[in-house]
């Protein structure tokens, strides 16, 4: 007796929880037809959302209009800008002696990165920054992501080798062969770096990227 007890005790709580639903569906349809009898809220809510609708329609409006003026002057104004380029990007070159004497060029340069003229002091502070991102690889140097730190080092280094280019064309007669030597430094530095990356060896990338953090700390001295 116990037992069958048990069983109808079982059975009543599942009855109750399976008709939970049909009570909560019934409470929530009570609360939707007590809201729908309020009349005066809904027609200021009705006010509401056709003020709302009327003012993302102005502002929908004004938004053509704004994009159909931008249109109709976008050339002039690309024109006059300068950051607006007509065709393919331009190919980067370099006028100081800081190229590799043997190949001519550097062996990390990037292709297709744009280089904007942002001003000799602007890229003095480039080059500190890259400088610093750079001092910050170490911690990234693995077996399994060298990949990763060669692809790194080839863009910072890239805007590093142009925007000392025309830093040292910018300084003065006394400054230009200690920029040119320091430049010629780090560049060399970065080709034997690349190179120890570009064939995974981790202890060479070590070694190599040792000798490479006493330049960038010194550029980052001198670019103060």
């Amino acid at each position: 007796m116990a037992r069958l007890a048990n069983l109808n005790g079982i059975s009543e709580t599942l009855a109750g929880a399976l008709r939970l639903p049909s009570l909560r569906r019934t409470q929530k349809r009570a609360n939707i037809v007590g809201f729908q009898g309020k009349k005066k809220d809904d027609h200021s809510q009705s006010e509401h959302n056709v003020q709302t609708t009327r003012r993302k329609l102005a502002l929908g409006l004004a938004s053509i209009a704004l994009v159909g003026n931008t249109t109709c002057n976008g050339v002039s104004l690309a024109e006059d800008n300068g950051f607006w380029i007509d065709g393919p990007l331009p190919v980067p070159t370099v006028d100081n002696n800081i190229a590799n004497e043997k190949t001519g060029t550097r062996s990390f340069l990037k292709k297709g990165i744009y280089m904007a003229d942002i001003g000799t002091k602007n890229r003095k502070y480039r080059l500190r920054k890259c400088a610093f991102d750079l001092l910050a690889l170490e911690d990234l140097i693995g077996k399994d992501t060298l990949n990763y730190v060669q692809k790194y080092l080839r863009l910072k280094s890239t805007f590093m080798y142009y925007d000392f280019d025309k830093v040292i064309t910018a300084a003065t007669v006394d400054d230009k062969q200690p920029l040119t030597h320091l430049a010629n430094r780090l560049f060399d530095s970065f080709e034997k770096l690349e190179g120890a990356t570009k064939q995974r060896n981790l202890p060479e990338t070590e070694t190599f990227y040792k000798d490479t953090k006493v330049i960038l700390q010194e550029v980052m001295d001198r670019m103060a």
